[in-house]
Parts: C-alpha cells; structure tokens; sequence
C-alpha cells in the first residue's frame, strides 16, 4: 500500500520540491495551499502523516493542529509542523498542541526524509 502524506504549505516551491522529494521516496503527496480546510480534508483522507505549515492562508498551522488533536481519531496522528520562524515560543507553542516533530525552514532533504521517515515508522 502507498504510503499517503498531507502536505498544507502555501509557498508553491517549497511544497513542489517537497512533494518531488517525498514521492521519490514512494509517498503519495497531495498538497493543499490553503488552511481553511486542512482539517477535514485530512480527516476524509485519513493519511498516514501531515505535514504542516505554521503560517497559511485561512488558518494557521497552529489551529489546524489544535483541529486534529481535538478529533480522538487523529490525536496520535503524526504531524511535522514547519515553520520560517524558528523562534522558540513557536516550537513551544506547537509542543503544547501536540506536535510530532518541528522543523524550521530551511531544511535539506536528508532532514525532511529522516523526519518523515522517522514519523512514519513511530
């Protein structure tokens, strides 16, 4: 079975370099570049990890992920959150919501590997 990853990450290039790096890795990725309706997109979807953004139109990565840890289907979910900020109140505040992993931008793709690996193993 493909492994299925949700990846929400509005910066176009960022989310086709991380699509291209993922699915050469045999996931199938599918992107959404709006946070809006991440939540029950992922919950129809039900995939095997998230990949997060912190900042995206139409909700933040932080209240999608609250979104998620309150669904008791999708609390051990696994979830990367990314971020450009790598200030340590976000990673504070993303720890408190119940994040997998956190990862500041930029990362290289042995970073994004080893974490999506590491998630998907868990």
């Amino acid at each position: 079975m493909t492994k299925h990853v949700i990846l929400v990450e509005d910066e176009m290039n960022i989310a086709e370099a991380i699509r291209f790096l993922l699915s050469q890795d045999g996931w199938r990725v599918e992107t959404l570049a709006n946070g809006a309706t991440a939540a029950q997109i992922i919950r129809k979807a039900a995939p095997q990890l998230v990949i997060l953004d912190v900042m995206l139109p139409g909700k933040s990565g932080f209240e999608i992920l609250h979104e998620l840890r309150e669904d008791p289907d999708l609390q051990d979910l696994p979830v990367l959150m990314l971020t450009a900020r790598g200030q340590a109140r976000d990673r504070e505040m993303a720890e408190m919501a119940g994040v997998s992993k956190f990862m500041t931008k930029p990362f290289s793709n042995t970073e994004m590997l080893d974490a999506v690996r590491a998630l998907s193993a868990g």
